[in-house]
């Protein structure tokens, strides 16, 4: 389907869980990033990216084109190889295998002409679960189910998602994140192609996961809504330009650094 595939938490802010894949507050659902370089052959995409962050916080991945957010999702994904550096999550190095991590593509890099029912591709979550003997159980039915219900996709289950909007496309991938379990969801320009209401929609919802343990980095171009969406911002210009919390590191100075304005 997919083309081509040091910060602390506010005190006293507690998390729930979602069907187990939220994370409690806690020093073992930590994300730490030390040192990342990742190249294309002889070429350097990233270097230098250092940041540490915990489950219940939204970051906006934040550069111009070709300064490496994509790059940088997939290798937290698991997805590209890194040169130097360490991801860790939870105090260990992160695999490809994880399903606690979920990568959601951009909707260019999806085929949404695949032949497949909006279920059917939520069901795919459950794969990183069943290994390679564990059959499909009432229990992943269950956990399925409620992701679609949570997602508001019941009415749309049988549908395929060629004939969804936009903003159910999301939907659909975000339940398939769901059902996974995922701890972390890493969101390759989520906002891209959405109208209005649906941008609205999905930045509400994006609350709502972080209000209940998950961690959410996505990468961002709209630099007029990065305050209201997302706790955090990480600059990138290949290299790391800032990293925080909007309010105190999504400065103008900052902002002319990373855009060479």
């Amino acid at each position: 389907m997919v083309k081509n595939p040091s910060h602390d938490h506010p005190p006293g802010k507690e998390h729930v869980c979602w069907g187990g894949g939220g994370c409690t507050q806690s020093h073992h659902h930590r994300l730490e990033v030390q040192n990342l370089r990742v190249s294309y052959q002889e070429v350097m995409a990233l270097d230098g990216i250092s940041f540490s962050t915990e489950c219940g916080r939204s970051i906006a991945l934040i550069g111009p084109n070709g300064a490496g957010k994509s790059t940088l999702l997939k290798a937290l994904a698991g997805l590209l190889r890194t040169d130097s550096g360490s991801i860790l999550w939870r105090g260990k190095p992160l695999t490809r295998s994880s399903y606690e991590i979920a990568y959601l593509p951009q909707r260019g890099d999806v085929d949404w002409n695949f032949p497949i029912t909006v279920r059917s591709l939520v069901e795919m979550g459950r794969y990183p679960n069943l290994g390679w003997w564990r059959k499909y159980s009432k229990h992943d039915a269950e956990i399925v189910q409620r992701a679609l219900t949570t997602m508001n996709l019941l009415d749309l289950q049988d549908r395929q998602i060629s004939a969804l909007s936009g903003g159910q496309q999301q939907r659909t991938f975000i339940a398939r994140a769901l059902a996974q379990e995922a701890h972390v969801l890493l969101l390759d320009e989520p906002f891209t192609g959405l109208d209005r209401p649906a941008q609205e929609n999905l930045a509400r919802l994006f609350r709502e996961l972080t209000a209940e343990g998950r961690l959410l980095i996505a990468s961002h171009h709209d630099l007029q809504t990065v305050e209201g969406n997302f706790d955090d911002v990480l600059l990138i210009k290949r290299t790391q330009v800032a990293f925080g919390e909007v309010a105190t590191a999504f400065t103008p100075e900052r902002i002319a650094a990373a855009y060479d304005r």
